[in-house]
């Protein structure tokens, strides 16, 4: 029996099994959030440095210590104590920690296991909805960088080309082989994407003499574009419209939020693209049967 054969008689373990996994990829998310922005503020200030010829001050590595995904190992920000393998089990290790350092005892903000937990229910909800598939391994791909996409554009307000760049050409490639979509369609998802926020901010911009998004949120929308066609660009916009406006007016009316104050919408534009990939076919017929 071929693996695959044992994953479709035990869709049960599959699920199970891709849940584990999730979690440890939740954990590697939690490091690419935390630190991809720091490296490219570094890299930023670097290229300053260079640009504006600065000799007689502190230089760049002063400012913002050379690091990667990979090192150094985590650590408590805090107290700078190393984490154990133990002790940076998934979800688990928090919660046998209480959420503390086991050396400073400073508080784990709880986000940690919550993003490893959503990225393991996520892992398993595409693998159950796609199977056991090359497919499956496409998909898994996007949804992890989508995530990633999501926590670096809530909390910097910048949705990185190291990113979205990547995901436009791979949405390409597996399209290409014919995954998804046609490469036709993929091609023309990527321009229409694109062009159409291009075209929001520029009329935003020369009605209100503000910018209403960034360059990240075009990249984003031309990467799902590229990956489900433009067939799926009106569902995308849709749904990212309407939740982050209700969104936008609830934190206005009830938290008293400046309406000045700018929104991510790189987070709505990275959940409807996944909305629109697993249950895109639904929802439309969802929507006809409300106004039919």
């Amino acid at each position: 029996m071929t693996l695959t054969n044992f994953f479709f008689a035990n869709p049960i373990l599959m699920v199970v099994i891709s849940l584990v996994f999730g979690l440890l990829v939740g954990s590697f998310l939690n490091v690419v959030i935390y630190r991809l922005p720091q490296m490219m503020q570094a890299e930023w200030t670097k290229q300053c440095y260079e640009l504006f010829e600065i000799k007689n001050s502190s230089k760049p590595s002063e400012i913002s210590p050379s690091f990667n995904l990979a090192m150094p190992n985590s650590h408590c920000p805090k107290c700078k104590h190393e984490i154990s393998t133990l002790q940076n089990i998934p979800l688990f290790s928090w919660f046998f920690l209480r959420g503390k350092c086991s050396y400073c005892q400073a508080s784990i903000s709880a986000r940690y296991p919550i993003m490893e937990a959503f990225t393991g229910l996520i892992t398993a909800l595409v693998v159950f909805k796609f199977g056991f598939t090359w497919l499956t391994l496409a998909v898994l791909f996007l949804s992890w960088s989508l995530i990633v996409l999501t926590m670096i554009d809530f909390d910097h307000q910048l949705l990185p080309d190291d990113i979205t760049l990547p995901l436009l050409w791979l949405g390409l490639v597996i399209n290409s082989l014919g995954l998804i979509t046609s490469l036709e369609q993929a091609v023309w998802g990527a321009i229409v994407g694109y062009a159409i926020l291009w075209g929001v901010y520029w009329l935003f911009k020369l009605v209100t003499g503000k910018e209403g998004m960034g360059y990240g949120d075009f990249k984003l929308l031309a990467a799902l574009g590229a990956w489900m066609g433009w067939q799926s660009l009106p569902l995308i916009i849709l749904l990212s419209s309407f939740v982050g406006a209700v969104v936008g007016l609830s934190l206005i009316v009830i938290k008293g939020r400046d309406k000045n104050i700018p929104i991510p919408f790189g987070p709505y534009l990275a959940s409807a693209g996944f909305l629109a990939l697993l249950w895109g076919d639904e929802l439309i017929a969802f929507y006809y049967c409300l106004i039919t």
